[in-house]
């Protein structure tokens, strides 16, 4: 596996999964501009379904597994951790909401 295309939190996931071969981390692949078909195909045996020409940014969910052998292709470049976000303010005023 090649850390340096890993983001921090992903390395750390990595550690937390107990199958390596479960489809659990969701995960942003950023890849070179343009992919030759080969590159298309690796992408879409992932389960990535929308490996097409001119895009640069793909997610998916994948295992540990997967995300070693991506991480050795020389056309990716960073493999992000998809997070969850949550909001800054949750406290809500439901009598001021317009409604």
């Amino acid at each position: 596996m090649n850390y340096q295309k890993l983001d921090a939190a992903l390395a750390i996931a990595l550690n937390d999964v107990p199958n390596p071969e479960e489809s659990s981390l969701d995960v942003f692949i950023h890849t070179e501009p343009v992919l030759d078909a080969d590159a298309a195909a690796v992408l879409e045996n992932l389960g990535v379904s929308t490996a097409t020409t001119g895009k640069d940014i793909f997610t998916a969910a994948l295992s540990p597994n997967a995300i070693s052998q991506l991480s050795e292709q020389p056309w990716v470049q960073y493999l992000k951790l998809s997070q969850q976000l949550s909001l800054v303010n949750r406290r809500l005023n439901p009598g001021k909401l317009g409604i």
